[in-house]
C-alpha cells in the first residue's frame, strides 16, 4: 500500500480509504438488511492489507454504518483513522454538539480523526455555520476538548467557491468529488495542497458507475490496466495533489481489486493523464450535442437545469456510459447540489437559445434527452 502525507496533519494515510456507504447486504425473513459479519471482515481485511483510513456518515446504509463502523475499528483504533460527518441542518452550535455526540456514541469512541461538516457550500458556511454561537464555535471547542481531533468539509458547490472555503484557514483537509469525467474540481484540488490541507477524493469511479464497460474509455486504457474501474482509480491516484481515494465496497473482490491497484507504485505518468483528458475532450466535440457548459443558456424561467442533462446526455451518447447518465438525471432536483428540473419541465420557450454561443438545438436536445435518460 502506498501511504501519503496528509497536508501539513503530520499524518500519513493509505492511498486507497474505505468508504463505507455500500456495505454488503442480505436478505433475512424477505426483508432486505446490511451484513455486519461481513462488512465487519471486509473493513477487517482492508485493514489487514494496508488501509488506514476509514469514512462513514450518520445517514450512510440507512444510519446503520457509524454502528457497524464502530465494531469493525474494535481492536484497531489506535492504528487506523477514521472520519465521520456533521449534517449542518440548522445554525445552532448545540445541535451541532448533539450530533457530533450521537456519532460518537454510534461509532463507540471517545474521539474523531476527521470530522466534516457534510457537504457544505459557501453560503451555508457564511449563513449558518460562520455565526455568533453556531456549528462553527462548536466544531472549534469540541477540538480544543479533544473529541475531534481535525476539522474538515465535504464539499458539493461550484469550483471556485472550495477555494474560497480552503482560504477560511478553519480546515485541515477537504473532502470532494473528483474522477475522470468531472475534473471540475482539479484547480481546488492544486489550492488546497498549496494551503497545506489533505485532499480526499470520493467518487473516484463515478459511484462505482464508472467501473461499467465501456467501449469508449476501454480504448484509453494504457498496458496493464484490466478495467476501466481500474484506469478510473488510478487516473485520480496519479494526480499528486490527492491524498487518498475513498472507494464504497460493497464485496470482497473489490476490497482485494481496489487494494492491488492502490498499492501499484507505478501510477500513470504525466503524459498519460494529459493523453486520457485530451482524449475525453475529445470525445465530447465527437458528439453532435459539444455543450462546453458556459451557463450562457441559464437561468432558466421553468428551473430546467440544461447544462447538467446535456453533460449527462454527452455520459450517454459519447461514453456509452448509460447507466450512470440515466442515474444522474434522476437525481436532478433531488438534492441541494444538483438543484433544478428535468427536461420534462421545458415550456419550448427558446430564451435558451437565443443566449447559446454554441448554436445549440436546446429545446430539441432537452426532449431527446428526456426520451433517452427518463
Amino acid at each position: 500500500m502506498q501511504y501519503r502525507e496528509l497536508g501539513n496533519t503530520g499524518i500519513k494515510i493509505s492511498a486507497l480509504g474505505f468508504g463505507a456507504m455500500r456495505l454488503p447486504q442480505t436478505n433475512v425473513g424477505g426483508q432486505t438488511v446490511f451484513d455486519t459479519e461481513e462488512s465487519i471482515r471486509m473493513i477487517h481485511r482492508s485493514f489487514e492489507l494496508g488501509v488506514n483510513y476509514i469514512d462513514t456518515a450518520p445517514y450512510y446504509c440507512e444510519k446503520q454504518s457509524e454502528e457497524i463502523v464502530g465494531k469493525a475499528i474494535k481492536g484497531w483504533r489506535d492504528k487506523v483513522y477514521l472520519s465521520t460527518k456533521n449534517p449542518i441542518e440548522d445554525d445552532s452550535g448545540v445541535h451541532y454538539r448533539e450530533r457530533l455526540e450521537n456519532s460518537l456514541k454510534k461509532l463507540d469512541t471517545d474521539y474523531i480523526d476527521f470530522y466534516h461538516m457534510w457537504g457544505i457550500n459557501l453560503e451555508a458556511f457564511e449563513q449558518k455555520i460562520n455565526v455568533k454561537d453556531g456549528p462553527l464555535s462548536a466544531a472549534l471547542k469540541a477540538k480544543e476538548e479533544g473529541l475531534i481531533k481535525h476539522l474538515s468539509f465535504s464539499f458539493h458547490d461550484k469550483a471556485e467557491n472550495m477555494i474560497k472555503l480552503i482560504d477560511t484557514g478553519y480546515f485541515e483537509t477537504v473532502l470532494c468529488q473528483y474522477n475522470m469525467l468531472d475534473r471540475s474540481n482539479e484547480a481546488g484540488i492544486a489550492h488546497a495542497r498549496e494551503k497545506g490541507l489533505g485532499v480526499i477524493i470520493m467518487g473516484p469511479i463515478g459511484g462505482g458507475r464508472l467501473g461499467a464497460p465501456s467501449e469508449v474509455i476501454s480504448k484509453l486504457i494504457p498496458g496493464g490496466a484490466k478495467s476501466s474501474a481500474e484506469l478510473a482509480l488510478r487516473f485520480v491516484i496519479s494526480n499528486p495533489n490527492v491524498t487518498c481515494a475513498l472507494s464504497g465496497m460493497s464485496n470482497m473482490a473489490m476490497v482485494e481489486e481496489n487494494v492491488q491497484v492502490a498499492s501499484n507504485e507505478e501510477q500513470l505518468s504525466y503524459e498519460e493523464i494529459i493523453a486520457i483528458n485530451e482524449a475525453m475532450e475529445q470525445n465530447k466535440k465527437l458528439s453532435d450535442l459539444y455543450c462546453t457548459g458556459c451557463n450562457y443558456c441559464m437561468p432558466c424561467p421553468k428551473e430546467v437545469n440544461i447544462p447538467k442533462i446535456f453533460e449527462f446526455m454527452n455520459y450517454h451518447r459519447v461514453y456509452k456510459l448509460t447507466d450512470y447518465a440515466k442515474a444522474e438525471y434522476k437525481s436532478i432536483g433531488t438534492n441541494e447540489w444538483l438543484k433544478g428540473n428535468r427536461a420534462d419541465a421545458c415550456v419550448d420557450c427558446g430564451i435558451c437559445e437565443q443566449k447559446c454561443p454554441q448554436k445549440i438545438q436546446i429545446r430539441r436536445q432537452l426532449k431527446e434527452s428526456e426520451k433517452e435518460l427518463a
